[in-house]
């Protein structure tokens, strides 16, 4: 017997490259996410071209051609629909939510951000962290709530900083790290074994196995 794989929307704005490791994520036999759409805002996307490539359904829907944020979430919201989708995930979708859709996606919606949240939220997450001095960096996979990079988290994974350490080089090692983390996140919202409970994400799974990470090392 088969086993069901949870369908589910990636949106992107741009290369796509974290959509990339859910779809690759998703061939696994035993994988419990199946990838049913990519949606893009800028039809300029270089991730849409990827996408369809891959033989997965494409969407692009520009934000530009809409006269008001609600007018473009209205076609994005019928856009999920028809897709059957019961997950969506951002991958660099560069498009801030309004209360409503967030709503009416509570908590089947994810994101990923390129800091250890709640620190460093918003952009130019490399550049302040490397300002501020940090040791230790990495990305958060949660669910979306209205404000920006806020929401109950599911999922953590932390990089070293280096003392030589550029806004480039720290943000290739936390990618890295992203294409890692973002799989066995969704892996744990499509089985259903990351719940919300007050604000807070339970995870119904022994995960929590790996070591410590010092830096610098001790």
């Amino acid at each position: 017997m088969s086993q069901h794989k949870t369908p589910t929307a990636i949106l992107i704005s741009g290369r796509g490259s974290n959509m990339m490791s859910l779809v690759e994520a998703s061939r696994a036999p035993g994988y419990p996410a199946e990838i049913v759409t990519v949606i893009s805002n800028r039809p300029d996307a270089p991730g849409i071209a990827w996408a369809k490539a891959q033989g997965i359904a494409t969407v692009i829907i520009d934000h530009k051609a809409y006269a008001t944020r609600e007018a473009f979430e209205a076609e994005l919201d019928e856009a999920l629909v028809a897709s059957k989708a019961e997950i969506v995930a951002l991958a660099g979708f560069m498009r801030l939510m309004t209360p409503d859709f967030v709503g009416r996606w509570q908590s089947r919606m994810i994101n990923i951000h390129p800091s250890l949240l709640p620190s460093f939220k918003g952009l130019h997450t490399h550049e302040r962290a490397l300002e501020t001095g940090v040791r230790i960096a990495g990305c958060t996979v949660h669910y979306v709530r209205p404000e920006m990079d806020t929401g109950p988290i599911i999922a953590q994974a932390a990089v070293p900083v280096f003392s030589g350490d550029s806004p480039g080089s720290l943000g290739a090692r936390v990618l890295a790290a992203e294409h890692r983390l973002y799989p066995a996140a969704l892996r744990l919202v499509a089985l259903g074994r990351a719940r919300v409970e007050g604000e807070k994400v339970s995870i119904f799974e022994d995960v929590n196995d790996s070591s410590s990470l010092f830096s610098p090392k001790v």
